[in-house]
């Protein structure tokens, strides 16, 4: 898409005359005709004609002269991006035949309103495959498991772990097929035999088997309280379950393995017994691209001019979408491909380009050659050829980045299917670049011409390889480590809100983001440079104050603005709002507890701060130490604030 040009002065001919008009009216009052027929009039329509055409030469310099020099060199909006989830579908009841859903199934959250519905898209089949109880056993840590299906069966209870349970010991459950990506329940009839754990967080990980080794299961329920009551567990199986041999029985095999207790966890002290056993599939999970697909979109006729364009009718378009379109002649259906550039292509060669930034169509220009041949690059349509889009998807941006649980409607019929959700939020939407962001990027291109020598570079790089990241840092291990001259690229991703007690978990890159950094980071990189890719590491803080409003000021806003004041302070993310901190806590930085206190303190209605502290956590437990006047980190470390506590009470 060619760069919007900018008009440094928008009046035209009649705006001029209409502001002589009324600049006379002020300094003339006695001048009352202003006929076309006036000789006033007639030399002022006279100079308003010169000075429209002075308008139109100044609009074509500075800022104009920059982004045609962009233009010239390529550099071009990039399209928005469309935002990625999972979806879990979910069975009516258990089937005994296998359920599909088809990629191309369309999924959408509630109308809210005059918002309209954002549509997502399975771009993955998912086969939801009927399991039952196959086998069951123990193992001892460090021993091999023991199978007892048939005592098991005939009524006899299974003792999951040892005697005396440690870290290790491990249940094991074998179902009768393998079930990759599909949610199965567990209905368990226990007594409550393991005691000694709390029942919110037992010391105990879900796994299953995956060819090459065992995987963590993501455990949606338990209602068992860690094996000790009757209840039902629900475990989303991986994506690499396989069925495979232990104990010379083949099944899918899964295991509940006793984990290291962690502080504040207390572990089993005997071992829970299981004394009936049901599985099934209830459902499964699969993966989901934001956009509603357009089976076809008839553009237009060609004219048979070389460079000409047409325009989809429904925008935006997602980015890598839009691949081809149909030529339909008297001769036949064509198909012409998309190519990033007519540079390599011939005359003959069907092919087009795609702005997906403005959805525009282009076929090959015809172009002047030095020696003053005209050459075609790339095939020009055939007068009176219809032209029509392929399938595409419309969608993207950051209003795709939608809430657990919101996409609830199935806009595609499936027949067994009675409903399907979205148990985490979808991410990765970004809106269609800014023609402030292409001056940006196109300086650091110029400087650094996609080679990274500079931190500042390495950012850069890295920055237009993931425009979905909030916040990407570098940084050198220090002359003093173990690995020093290792550079850190740190990957923060964009979540929608920091005061979410479980924002810590959005905030760990996907393997996707850091992938994509990592690929285009090793492609910049000077030779013999070490350069790792991942994200920060968090340290949480908790805050306990008190505070004193203004007299006759609303306590309950006074401790919202407190609060967001404290949140803003301590994010990992720019703001974007707000007066503190808006770039984000600086990488390493120690935290003091005057700077909790000058941010408590500047908030409106304010009278005074008269109790505050604050403590170090662990976001993964919850547990806090002492209160400390001070807060170290590492280098590669960010705070983030976990559970404050702010008081309010008015001033006497």
């Amino acid at each position: 898409m060619s760069l919007p040009s900018p008009h440094l002065d928008d009046r035209r001919f009649e705006d001029l005359v209409d502001d002589a008009k009324r600049f006379i009216q002020r300094r003339c009052p006695e001048w009352t005709d202003h006929n076309v027929s006036d000789p006033g009039v007639a030399l002022i329509e006279a100079f308003a004609q010169m000075v429209d055409q002075l308008s139109y030469r100044v609009n074509r310099i500075p800022e104009k002269v920059h982004l045609e020099f962009l233009d010239l060199l390529g550099v071009q909006l990039t399209a928005s991006q469309a935002a990625r989830t999972e979806l879990t579908f979910r069975l009516s009841a258990p089937q005994e035949a296998d359920v599909a859903v088809p990629a191309g199934t369309e999924v959408a959250t509630p109308r809210s309103g005059s918002a309209p519905a954002r549509i997502f898209t399975v771009n993955r089949e998912l086969a939801i495959v009927p399991t039952a109880l196959s086998h069951i056993g123990s193992a001892a840590a460090g021993h091999a498991p023991e199978l007892v299906t048939e005592r098991f069966l005939s009524g006899e209870p299974v003792t999951c772990f040892a005697s005396q349970p440690s870290p290790g010991d491990a249940l094991f459950v074998g179902l009768s097929k393998a079930a990759p990506r599909c949610a199965v329940a567990l209905r368990v009839e226990c007594a409550m035999d393991g005691v000694g754990v709390d029942p919110r967080r037992p010391p105990r990980v879900w796994e299953a088997w995956c060819g090459d080794g065992w995987v963590e299961c993501d455990v949606e329920s338990d209602g068992t309280g860690g094996l000790n009551r009757p209840g039902e567990i629900v475990l989303h199986l991986p994506d690499g379950h396989a069925a495979s041999l232990i104990g010379r029985r083949r099944a899918g095999w899964l295991r509940c393995r006793i984990t290291e207790a962690g502080p504040g966890q207390p572990p089993y002290s005997s071992s829970p017994r299981i004394s009936a056993l049901e599985a099934y599939t209830m459902g499964g999970t699969t993966t989901a691209i934001e956009g509603e697909t357009i089976p076809h979109d008839e553009m237009g006729v060609s004219d048979g001019t070389p460079g000409q364009s047409f325009p989809v009718h429904r925008t935006p378009v997602v980015a890598g979408s839009l691949r081809a379109v149909a030529v339909e002649t008297k001769a036949g259906r064509q198909v012409w491909k998309a190519v990033p550039s007519f540079t390599e292509s011939s005359p003959t060669d069907r092919h087009i380009t795609v702005d997906e930034a403005s959805g525009t169509v282009r076929f090959g220009p015809s172009v002047r050659q030095p020696d003053g041949e005209m050459r075609q690059y790339g095939a020009v349509p055939e007068i009176g050829a219809r032209i029509t889009a392929g399938a595409y998807r419309r969608g993207g941006g950051r209003e795709g980045n939608v809430a657990a649980n919101t996409l609830t409607v199935l806009r595609t019929p499936l027949a067994l299917v009675s409903r399907v959700d979205n148990r985490t939020p979808a991410t990765g939407g970004v809106d269609a670049e800014s023609v402030d962001s292409v001056r940006r990027r196109a300086g650091h291109w110029l400087r650094t011409h996609d080679r990274a020598v500079t931190a500042k570079d390495y950012e850069s790089v890295a920055a237009a390889a993931c425009r979905d990241a909030g916040r990407i840092e570098c940084v050198a291990e220090s002359d003093g480590s173990e690995r020093a001259g290792l550079v850190k690229v740190l990957i923060i991703p964009q979540v929608r809100d920091v005061r979410d007690e479980d924002s810590w978990r959005e905030l760990v890159p996907p393997e996707a983001m850091l992938a994509s950094a990592a690929r285009a980071v090793e492609a910049a990189r000077p030779m013999g440079v070490v350069v790792s890719v991942s994200g920060p590491a968090y340290q949480g803080v908790t805050v306990v104050a008190e505070i004193e409003a203004a007299k006759g000021a609303d306590r309950a806003a006074v401790k919202e603005r407190v609060l967001r004041a404290l949140y803003e302070c301590l994010s990992p993310l720019p703001s974007g709002h707000g007066e503190h901190n808006r770039s984000g806590w600086p990488l390493g930085r120690a935290l003091r507890l005057s700077d909790l206190y000058a941010v408590a303190a500047r908030c409106t209605d304010v009278e005074s701060v008269t109790k505050l502290e604050m403590y170090p956590a662990d976001i993964g437990t919850g547990e806090r130490q002492r209160a400390t006047d001070r807060i170290d980190v590492g280098p590669a470390t960010l705070f983030l604030s976990f559970r404050h506590q702010v008081a309010v009470k008015s001033a006497r």
